[in-house]
């Protein structure tokens, strides 16, 4: 999701390529209200930038004639992190415009010298970052709608759809987004159910906003929320399986939200809790790593029959 600054960064970079912009146009690029334009123009007046606003008819914003903005420099290592952030949009799940990340990337490659370049370039080369196996994927947009009114504490009204296809409207005090096991998620105070309640990014059909203000609890911890509810709720079995890697091999290939990781003299022993087996058995095959069960029982049986099932297909004519 996107941050403020890089929305001041982004007004700053429009009004260098427009003679005057109004607070409508730039609410609509950035994706936000026009009154949260008019405090990130605030802001910027702040910090010393030269941005003037014009009332009435016609008016608008528009940068100080004859004022440029110094030229963006980052080191290697920076144009490194930026670089496979651009790269990850895919893995993380969300509908981002592919000509965005082009944009960026070669805006960041333009910065760079000679060798920097070559590294780079090489590096979107040779690296390919496949997607999960979801087929429903939040737009970027909808992340930063939710993203302004957590920062804002505004309520929202959203068209929710439920597992089975039908779709509620519900009122909620948005605290916090967080990603787990593949899907975004939004934390929030459900009006109608009065209490804290998950929803699935990319079953919000719509989100209107309501001006009406909130405040949120002092401490909340939206990811050890989401861990809570989701890692502990749904799940029914306790699942510990020691991989014959190290623990940077097992980390590098398995988040750490999904479990606890503890190396030991054959590996590397990994626990968490699960409520598929099945599905776990698949998860554990894609990782190509040889594993012990330590528990449940139930595992090594959901391994078998997947075993026989492959079988079965491969001996099929």
């Amino acid at each position: 999701m996107y941050h403020p600054t890089t929305r001041l960064l982004t007004i700053l970079e429009l009004l260098q390529t427009h003679p005057q912009m109004s607070g409508d146009e730039l609410a609509r690029r950035l994706e936000v209200e026009p009154r949260t334009v008019r405090r990130y123009i605030l802001m910027l007046q702040e910090m010393g930038m030269p941005v003037e606003g014009n009332r009435g008819p016609g008016g608008g914003y528009r940068l100080r004639p004859g004022y440029k903005l110094p030229p963006l420099l980052f080191t290697e290592e920076e144009a490194t992190a930026i670089t496979l952030g651009l790269l990850g949009t895919q893995w993380l799940e969300l509908r981002l415009p592919a000509p965005a990340v082009e944009g960026a990337l070669a805006k960041v490659f333009r910065v760079l010298p000679l060798r920097g370049r070559e590294r780079l370039r090489g590096l979107t080369a040779t690296m390919a970052l496949s997607p999960n196996r979801h087929t429903a994927r939040p737009d970027a947009a909808l992340l930063v709608s939710l993203s302004d009114a957590v920062q804002e504490r505004r309520r929202i009204r959203i068209e929710y759809g439920t597992r089975d296809h039908a779709v509620s409207e519900r009122t909620v005090e948005p605290y916090g987004i967080a990603g787990w096991q593949g899907y975004w998620y939004l934390a929030a105070y459900c009006t109608m159910r009065q209490g804290l309640r998950l929803f699935r990014v990319d079953r919000i059909r719509q989100v209107t906003s309501v001006d009406e203000h909130f405040t949120r609890p002092e401490n909340f911890d939206t990811t050890a929320f989401v861990v809570e509810s989701l890692g502990t709720v749904r799940a029914r079995w306790s699942v510990r399986v020691e991989f014959e890697a190290d623990l940077q091999t097992v980390q590098a290939k398995i988040p750490a939200v999904y479990g606890e990781f503890t190396a030991t003299a054959r590996g590397t022993l990994f626990a968490t809790l699960y409520d598929d087996l099945p599905t776990f058995v698949r998860f554990l095959m894609s990782l190509d790593l040889p594993f012990v069960v330590h528990e449940p029982e139930e595992l090594r049986t959901a391994m078998i029959s997947l075993a026989e099932k492959m079988i079965a297909m491969a001996h099929r004519q």
